[in-house]
């Protein structure tokens, strides 16, 4: 460390120049944000990562529900009216509705659990966020947007250490 004034080397810790009487004014530190702004910044993304797995949960359900319900209805025959005869005898149809509705409940309450799981900051909430995240990928564009922004939220040794200690407070 130098005098700003006449050049001089310093000790560090001393007030004023010895030779021209300048006093030396330390630069301030900037302050670092500690470990719990990070904890608390690190806790509001969680939070609203958890709020748009319900809405994602709650919409996927609802137009499953309605999308399958129009389905159950033409496979059943119940259009025949606005059709130019009956439908043909199909097996696969009512079948294939039926694996379908299981698998919307099953991906529906996946995100519902995985919202429940990062709400309240769960142990399990973030394997199943990843999970839930993984079988989202493919629903273009707002599952792989939310997906996207899970596993970014969640992945990593930082973010996996930061969601231990956000679940202890």
């Amino acid at each position: 460390m130098f005098c700003s004034a006449c050049g001089r080397a310093m000790v560090p810790g001393q007030p004023v120049c010895q030779q021209c009487g300048r006093p030396i004014a330390a630069a301030p530190v900037p302050q670092v944000p500690g470990f719990q702004f990070e904890l608390t910044s690190y806790a509001s993304k969680l939070r609203a990562l958890s709020v748009v797995w319900y809405i994602w949960g709650g919409l996927s359900l609802a137009f499953g529900f309605l999308g399958l319900a129009f389905a159950d209805a033409f496979f059943h025959g119940r259009f025949q009216h606005w059709m130019r005869g009956p439908l043909p005898p199909m097996w696969f149809g009512p079948a294939f509705v039926h694996f379908i509705w299981v698998i919307v409940v099953v991906r529906s309450a996946l995100s519902l659990a995985a919202g429940y799981g990062l709400m309240h900051r769960e142990p399990w909430g973030r394997v199943v966020a990843l999970v839930a995240a993984f079988f989202n990928l493919l629903k273009f564009p707002f599952g792989t947007a939310l997906a996207i922004w899970t596993l970014v939220t969640l992945l990593g040794y930082r973010n996996t250490t930061l969601y231990d200690h956000v679940a202890e407070v």
